[in-house]
């Protein structure tokens, strides 16, 4: 197994795939399983190279807190280890507040960038519901397990069935964050502030969002499009939080066209079967001007 140390913490990292490489990073309490549904179709086309962020999994449990600028060095650590100089760039939630940093630190090493349900910090982000952040600072107090369960009706779209719910809980259980490491995520997410320096990243971006995403709000979305220069905005339709499981069809057709579209090599998807009333036929992904 993989391994590379930063900063005090010893982290677990993982690649399959072949192809340019892609970066791929979870959010808070996350490990790099929850890739899960994304993860083996886009090994198709490139390589993969995952972590699990400090505090979680397989990666060690250094104190806390964890600053978000200590995380975006744990990737530079990672790609260090696999050999590769620069990567396509995809985070998810907290994991897009980490990629938000590193291309930041590290712009020379970012193809491009696709940032999934997050925000960019600071005062000027749009606030969730009151009950929300309540939410979060409890988890905090929970068993795993019980945090797990608190924040379902956050994270997915009500029309999402709970046997797909139970997928992904089937394999996030084992690895279930501990109470202290899920506090020294949220204190970084909740110290860190992006949206002044957006503007300086020039990599090609994509800000892919759930359009009833109840734990980070849609409108952080379209603030982070318009502060990044030339940045596509896709919200997608009967999503919340976890849109590649509510919807990992529209997610990873919208996702692999714009890598597709920054690649200097790319191998075409085997044509797919799409079932009449699929949710491939009912929905399409918006794309918005920003």
């Amino acid at each position: 197994m993989p391994y590379v140390t930063n900063q005090a913490a010893k982290l677990y990292w993982d690649e399959q795939g072949h192809g340019e490489p892609i970066l791929l990073i979870m959010g808070l309490g996350y490990t790099a399983h929850m890739w899960h549904r994304m993860r083996p179709r886009l090994a198709q086309h490139f390589q993969t190279i995952a972590l699990d962020n400090r505090g979680v999994g397989r990666s060690d449990m250094p104190a806390g807190p964890y600053p978000i600028p200590l995380m975006a060095s744990d990737l530079a650590a990672v790609i260090d280890a696999a050999g590769i100089e620069s990567a396509h760039v995809f985070g998810v939630s907290m994991g897009g507040m980490v990629a938000q940093e590193f291309a930041l630190q590290y712009p020379k090493r970012v193809r491009s960038l696709i940032l999934g349900g997050t925000a960019a910090g600071g005062p000027t982000a749009v606030r969730s519901e009151p009950e929300v952040t309540q939410m979060l600072k409890a988890r905090a107090e929970m068993p795993p397990q019980q945090a797990a369960e608190a924040a379902l009706p956050y994270i997915y779209d009500v029309g999402t069935s709970r046997e797909r719910i139970e997928e992904d809980l089937a394999i996030r259980r084992p690895w279930l964050a501990r109470p202290e490491a899920y506090l020294a995520q949220l204190q970084g997410i909740l110290a860190w502030e992006g949206y002044s320096r957006l503007p300086a990243i020039d990599a090609p971006t994509l800000v892919i969002h759930g359009e009833n995403d109840r734990l980070v709000a849609p409108g952080n979305a379209k603030i982070i499009a318009e502060r990044i220069p030339h940045a596509k905005l896709i919200m997608i339709p009967r999503a919340s939080h976890i849109f590649f499981t509510d919807q990992p069809e529209l997610a990873y057709d919208a996702i692999l066209k714009f890598l597709k579209a920054h690649s200097a090599s790319f191998a075409e998807d085997p044509p797919r079967q799409t079932a009449p009333g699929s949710e491939r036929g009912a929905i399409v992904a918006k794309e918005r001007s920003r």
